[in-house]
């Protein structure tokens, strides 16, 4: 039995869904005590309870714990099995929703963790019908995924040119003159800190369907090697011109440190990297704690090798290999 201190590193949710993902993969079970005890709320919420019932159900295992606001999770996976599966979204939507903080948007997941993923061999397509922004959540989005054979490793030590920024600037049941106050923001605040770009900047203003009130930026950077996201969320109170001007800005921090990767996707990539027979290498213009945390977790389930160079809230390179 695995025993996790889910109050190590940044004490978050992620510590849990790593656990469950590896768990049912490796078929390893564990107890973890001190769920989330890192946040204000401590214990399981109900989007967390999902992905422990998820888990659950795929591979018939043997849950003690899954309550709401429980800290301590006993998991004894079974065999995992293939099929098609219907979770109820409701919990996951209004807790978590589609855009919400402190979360990657369903744009970033899409645009930018899904090519990484069919880069290193791993495809998955997605759909959205419905935003979920915060409060009131109400997302609906599709995933479907497919057998993977051997994972890929991931070489990408430098980004190499700029090729061109793109995004949406969203508004739902909003003015659409929000999103074009978002867009001219993004354009702007680009242009003014960014001498003599060479490269196109293309933001769409878009409505989106959702059953609640928000607005959003999500840019994508599209270069020689890699491509990188950002998002800004509108709230009350906060201005659309702030709101572009704060997906500018992540944009801008990524575009000076010339790493190849943002600072949101090492943590979700390491997780297959670390399952790949071949080494791999990447710069990433953040070294977090949520990434330091990840591999933490990882490494209590399987053995492999990986080293870090550059300090948390710096860039730095990533290398990960097998025993």
């Amino acid at each position: 039995m695995i025993e996790i201190d889910g109050g190590l590193g940044e004490g978050g949710g992620q510590i849990l869904r790593t656990a469950l993902s590896l768990s049912c993969l490796f078929q390893r079970p564990f107890r973890i005590f001190n769920i989330r005890k890192g946040r204000k709320k401590p214990g399981l919420m109900p989007q967390h309870l999902t992905s422990v019932r998820a888990a659950r159900l795929i591979s018939d295992a043997e849950v003690r714990g899954d309550n709401i606001g429980a800290t301590e999770l006993v998991f004894s996976p079974g065999d995992v099995k293939a099929g098609d599966f219907f979770f109820d979204k409701a919990t996951v939507i209004l807790k978590g929703g589609t855009h919400v903080p402190f979360s990657p948007s369903y744009d970033y997941i899409a645009k930018v963790f899904s090519p990484f993923l069919e880069r290193v061999g791993i495809k998955i397509e997605l759909g959205i019908e419905s935003y979920g922004f915060y409060p009131k959540g109400g997302g609906k989005i599709r995933v479907e995924t497919f057998p993977a054979e051997d994972i890929k490793p991931l070489k990408i030590s430098e980004r190499g040119k700029i090729l061109r920024i793109r995004g949406i600037s969203s508004v739902g049941n909003l003015p659409l003159s929000i999103a074009d106050r978002q867009r001219s923001a993004v354009i702007g605040k680009i242009r003014s800190e960014i001498k003599d770009i060479e490269y196109p900047v293309e933001i769409e203003a878009v409505n989106v369907p959702t059953p609640g009130q928000g607005t959003s930026v999500n840019l994508l950077a599209e270069s020689e090697n890699s491509i990188a996201g950002f998002t800004a969320l509108g709230k009350r109170g906060k201005s659309a011109e702030a709101v572009g001007e704060e997906a500018a800005m992540e944009f801008i921090e990524y575009y000076y440190t010339e790493a190849a990767l943002d600072k949101y996707l090492p943590d979700q990539l390491v997780i297959y990297l670390s399952m790949s027979k071949e080494e791999s290498i990447f710069t990433t213009s953040c070294i977090t704690q949520h990434l330091m945390t990840n591999l933490w977790v990882i490494s209590l389930f399987h053995n492999f090798n990986y080293s870090v160079d550059g300090a948390i809230g710096k860039p730095g390179t990533v290398r990960i290999g097998t025993v």
